[in-house]
């Protein structure tokens, strides 16, 4: 998955300019960034207007690029907790990896003492991309 890896450092490096986000809306005014509107940046190029004014609108845009869904999915499968899962229609929920993502890097984790710090969320974009460049071998 090198262009998930891509996208994850670009991500890295676009936290690290502007940095990390982690109240209402998925942009602050002073440039900040949620992490996965950083990813949504990394693999499209460019920050949607609505990340600054509309959290329900944002998410629909960032669920609708498989680019960037793919980046927060795979942080999600390297986070030490699950995502949570979110009701579509009646019997059927799914996996909210927005959320997980979103809310590993702003809140306080259980038996935790404090949120990460901006410098472990781009430490952990860029282990996950470290990790998707690693070739996996099958056990014989």
């Amino acid at each position: 998955m090198p262009e998930t890896a891509d996208i994850l450092r670009y991500a890295a490096r676009i936290l690290t300019e502007r940095g990390l986000h982690t109240g209402d809306q998925f942009a602050a005014p002073d440039g900040s960034l949620d992490i996965c509107a950083a990813i949504y940046i990394a693999a499209h190029g460019k920050q949607l207007r609505v990340f600054t004014f509309d959290e329900d609108l944002s998410i629909g845009f960032i669920e609708c690029s498989a680019p960037a869904m793919a980046a927060i999915r795979a942080v999600s499968d390297h986070l030490d907790s699950t995502p949570c899962f979110t009701p579509i229609a009646p019997g059927v929920v799914v996996s909210d990896y927005i959320e997980h993502v979103s809310n590993w890097a702003a809140t306080i984790p259980l038996f935790g003492t404090r949120q990460p710090t901006t410098a472990e969320v781009i430490g952990q974009l860029l282990h996950t991309a470290d990790a998707l460049d690693t070739p996996h071998t099958l056990a014989a």
